[in-house]
């Protein structure tokens, strides 16, 4: 199937690693001209030669703090002097640490709403006018599938990612009549160094080793094991694609079936 993303032009923040760079990877292959961004200039710069090596196309890549606003509307300014528009934006941060409410401060409370939830609002700040002006975009946020199912000591996640959920399923209604298509992708347990991070948190908390959390885990998916990277910016791709024309203001789990709700 061809999507349609042959030269379309798309911005993927947090891709250094895991879920992003997937997406950024993907879009590279379907012949996008990708523009990427991340805090650590090391990995980043890392993630720009591999998409380069794996693709044979050229990524853009800027060292940028998505809770600056200033730093945000720059790099999307960038974006489109370099290849003149911006079609379509994925919104993604990394996710705030893990801890129960009583053990987190208000300061942990106010650094993830700002990581979180403003730097959505800032890229859709920035990108929406751009995208009306041409008649056609994609603005699509990697969320979890705690917004459907929270998940336990993930309440910072549960509660921060529910508010994006809303702010984009908002933004549908509000810019679909300018040919701009908004949702959400919700992953599940997926093979990346954030799940490391949260596993390790488990083992700790319930005094096993990784191992056996990896397979309690694996477990709980009904197609018995942990989703890959690829499989989920499979589903950015075809979101952010010409065939997803009529889908908007969605949330979609990539989980393997975790979440149990009906809808």
């Amino acid at each position: 199937m061809d999507l349609g993303l042959k030269g379309r032009v798309a911005i993927v923040a947090a891709a250094s690693k895991g879920l992003g760079r997937a997406a950024a990877e993907t879009f590279a292959r379907e012949g996008a001209e990708v523009a990427i961004c991340a805090r650590s200039s090391a990995n980043l710069k890392k993630a720009a030669e591999s998409i380069r090596t794996a693709t044979g196309r050229e990524v853009f890549h800027r060292e940028l703090d998505v809770t600056n606003p200033k730093a945000v509307r720059d790099f999307v300014v960038a974006v489109e002097e370099r290849f003149g528009s911006v079609d379509i934006c994925v919104t993604n941060a990394g996710g705030p640490p893990a801890k129960k409410f009583l053990d987190i401060s208000l300061d942990e409370w106010r650094a993830a709403v700002d990581l979180t939830l403003m730097s959505a609002v800032y890229f859709a700040r920035e990108v929406l006018p751009r995208m009306q002006m041409r008649g056609w975009g994609r603005l699509l946020a990697i969320t979890s599938v705690s917004v459907k199912q929270p998940i336990d000591n993930l309440l910072l996640s549960n509660s921060i990612r529910s508010a994006v959920t809303g702010l984009m399923r908002t933004l549908a209604n509000e810019f679909g009549s300018s040919g701009i298509t908004v949702n959400c992708i919700c992953p599940g347990y997926t093979l990346t160094e954030r799940l490391d991070e949260l596993i390790g948190v488990q083992a700790k908390n319930a005094g096993l080793d990784r191992e056996k959390i990896l397979e309690r885990l694996s477990t709980q998916v009904p197609l018995g094991r942990i989703g890959k990277p690829e499989e989920f910016a499979a589903m950015v791709a075809f979101l952010a694609s010409e065939r997803a024309s009529y889908i908007n203001g969605c949330s979609i789990p990539v989980d393997g079936g975790w979440v149990k709700s009906l809808l």
